[in-house]
């Protein structure tokens, strides 16, 4: 019977010998990662610097143009926090803030839900015409903002458009879809029919990930279609329902296109503060206030990292339970 191998290993030492030699492959494998280190950072270089170019330098001019005010007499003068104290009691600040709010409330939930039932309906194989399906709900979101801000322009139009025209056929008052009241669920509609495609196709990639062997324990164990659907597709759809909630809430907090082309059609309902986007542009552009707009700008991503914070939060507790 053998030695054990540190009694081997004593005997050497004890008669002068050296161990073996097993240092030499490790520093081999030490310089092999290190010069794939080198490399990564070399190929990561470009995308570093086109983020530090195009996203941290703007963003820190913002910062540093927030903290200063432009006045007739005087010139440029540093404000420190003047410019955000100002914002915070501002109130077509806070108004845009609160119809945005309400904006994400009334139209993320409803997108959301028509984009997991489309995306369950495609993935049961079930439809027929399934491929066609997905292309047809997917291709509004292929259409660009302008031109679909546009288009439902047209078909909200009071005089021109085709509910217009119906009303006026059988002698009704058509729905004022450009008045006050109805404004923002005219605008909900346009982001609903853009971007459900967009999230369907999110859900429906996590859906083809969930492995086909739970689908038929599931069917074998008698759970039917609605059963399997609602116990193991849409729990595995967390992740995935969390990612589109995420965007949702920064696409809402940043709503600008939309309202931004009605505005023609309908100046007075929308006004230039009608969301907080489009008062940042307003202040910047027309009222000469960059100073000022820096500063509702940081705002309006301080409430947007708070807000999605929360979501995540919540998201996360529910998850724990």
């Amino acid at each position: 019977m053998s030695r054990p191998a540190n009694q081997v290993l004593g005997s050497r030492l004890a008669a002068g010998s050296p161990p073996p030699a097993s240092s030499a492959p490790q520093r081999g494998r030490r310089r092999v990662r290190a010069r794939r280190g080198r490399y990564g950072y070399v190929f990561a270089l470009p995308f570093l610097a086109c983020f530090a170019l195009l996203f941290v330098l703007p963003l820190g001019y913002a910062l540093y143009r927030s903290l200063f005010k432009t006045q007739l007499v005087g010139g440029t003068v540093f404000a420190g926090l003047a410019n955000y104290t100002q914002a915070l009691t501002d109130g077509q600040f806070l108004a845009g803030v609160s119809r945005v709010a309400l904006f994400f409330v009334m139209q993320v939930p409803l997108m959301l839900v028509l984009a997991l039932v489309a995306a369950l309906a495609i993935d049961s194989g079930l439809l027929r015409l399934a491929r066609l399906t997905r292309l047809g709900i997917f291709i509004p979101y292929a259409v660009p903002g302008v031109v679909a801000a546009l288009m439902w322009g047209y078909l909200y139009g009071p005089d021109f458009g085709p509910a217009a025209q119906l009303a006026a056929k059988l002698h009704v008052t058509a729905p004022d879809f450009l008045g006050r009241t109805l404004m923002l669920p005219s605008i909900a509609n346009i982001v609903t029919w853009e971007f459900t495609g967009y999230n369907m196709i999110v859900l429906y990639a996590a859906l083809r990930t969930v492995p086909r062997e739970l689908y038929e324990a599931a069917a074998v164990d008698g759970a039917g279609p609605w059963r399997i659907a609602w116990r193991i597709k849409v729990p595995a759809l967390r992740p995935a329902l969390l990612l589109t909630l995420m965007f949702s809430v920064i696409g809402s907090f940043q709503l600008f296109t939309e309202p931004d082309l009605l505005q023609s059609v309908a100046p007075t309902v929308i006004g230039p503060s009608y969301t907080p986007n489009l008062y940042a542009y307003s202040l910047a552009f027309t009222s000469q206030e960059p100073d000022y707009a820096a500063a509702v700008s940081f705002l309006l991503g301080l409430v947007t990292v708070i807000i999605s914070y929360a979501v995540l939060y919540g998201a996360s507790r529910r998850s724990r339970r």
